[in-house]
């Protein structure tokens, strides 16, 4: 059922809201990388190079999220942020070595069925980032959205913002602000649906908070609508790496003695001729790396692999390597279930979770990337990969515009 705020029932509404924005002379130095991908030694580094990172914000100390709240107000009420005047949809672009992207930030609707999941997602993630967002009543980072066919975006307006990050890529913000325009951008909209790209949990977390704000009697409000970019993946076609794990407590030959009864398992002399192999390699398969050297897991039996998987998901889920991971190897060859606590996550740096491996005597299994059109096919199915499957690129930088309910 349609309401004042969701005037589409059946569809993606961008709603223009006025960003809030960084008052500073260098914007690039008050930006980070989306709050899952920082490590506690980035955090050093991020408020190191300014006083008011974003960081600040996003993986507060202390209290944590009363400090992100009252940290907010000081820097609202001091001028560090400001409100646009108006509200906008805004263009945002990042252009860099080998990476070129454009699309639009503003409010998207919290329609059921517009926004379409691809991956599970943990309990833990979506309480802390729930207590976040309704403590500071904002929402700090946009979550990253794909869609088909959008409008071309007018660049030929001053920017907002052009910030040169130490990575190389530059991130220039445009303001839409005529309704017409606005109104023309979401007529293209109706009918069609997004994408999770990034953001799996903090769009978790939207649909926790408008269900809590609804069920509590207030209506209609700002928790109908969260912070996103909204990319035509057909104009610009998003970059999908892998996402490693790393099993601390499973020590690297025992895991290639247990794959043996189910799987082919080859020695590999070094990481590069292994990462070739596996690449090469048809059907399901991962490169096992430790402090020991590596092992390649190929060409599973098919009868075990085939008992192994899930009668209740359809023929291209099961192919998924993430699902073969979780609903075979992990609990029927290594008696382990993917859980925070057992497996750790390494995004797309295979070199960096053999190297963890390594410290803690256990083992990193390296995964390819999945397919776009795979993922695109398991989530219009109406199901959803395993957590932590894919990496979309590039991520939107977090602090280039922020939206508060007060203002957005």
């Amino acid at each position: 059922m349609a309401t004042p705020e969701l005037p589409v029932p059946d569809g993606l509404v961008l709603r223009p809201f006025r960003g809030v924005r960084f008052a500073v002379d260098d914007p690039a130095q008050v930006t980070s990388p989306p709050y899952d991908l920082i490590s506690e030694a980035d955090v050093e580094v991020l408020l190191s190079q300014h006083p008011y990172n974003v960081v600040r914000l996003i993986l507060p100390s202390g209290d944590r999220y009363d400090t992100a709240r009252d940290t907010l107000r000081e820097w609202l009420d001091s001028g560090v942020l400001v409100a646009d005047p108006e509200p906008a949809l805004y263009v945002y672009e990042q252009q860099g070595p080998g990476v070129l992207q454009r699309g639009l930030i503003g409010d998207i609707g919290l329609a059921p069925g517009a926004v379409l999941p691809h991956e599970d997602v943990m309990p833990g993630p979506v309480a802390d980032r729930l207590a976040l967002m309704s403590t500071t009543q904002a929402n700090l980072e946009p979550i990253f959205l794909l869609h088909s066919g959008g409008p071309e975006l007018d660049l030929s307006r001053p920017p907002l913002v052009d910030a040169l990050t130490s990575d190389g890529v530059r991130h220039r913000l445009w303001a839409i602000t005529d309704p017409a325009e606005i109104e023309a951008i979401n007529a293209g909209l109706r009918g069609k649906r997004a994408l999770i790209a990034d953001g799996h949990h903090r769009y978790a977390t939207y649909r926790e908070l408008q269900s809590r704000e609804r069920a509590a009697g207030r209506g209609d409000g700002p928790w109908d609508f969260g912070l996103a970019l909204l990319v035509d993946s057909a104009a610009y076609p998003p970059d999908l790496k892998a996402i490693h794990r790393v099993i601390p407590g499973l020590a690297l030959g025992e895991a290639a003695a247990r794959a043996k009864g189910a799987w082919r398992v080859q020695d590999i002399g070094s990481l590069s001729e292994g990462l070739a192999a596996l690449d090469s390699a048809v059907g399901p398969a991962f490169l096992l790396g430790g402090a020991e050297g590596f092992h390649l897991m190929s060409d599973p039996d098919p009868m075990q692999l085939a008992n192994g998987m899930r009668a209740d998901r359809s023929e291209r889920w099961n192919s998924l390597n993430t699902a073969v991971l979780d609903e075979f190897v992990l609990p029927k060859v290594w008696g382990m279930r993917d859980d925070e606590e057992s497996v750790r996550i390494v995004h797309h740096d295979a070199e960096a979770a053999v190297r963890q491996a390594a410290e803690a005597g256990g083992t990193a299994v390296i995964l390819k990337a999945l397919d776009v059109a795979d993922v695109m096919a398991v989530a219009e199915a109406g199901e959803r990969v395993p957590r932590k499957s894919t990496s979309f690129g590039p991520k939107p930088r977090t602090g280039l515009v922020l939206r508060t309910f007060a203002t957005g």
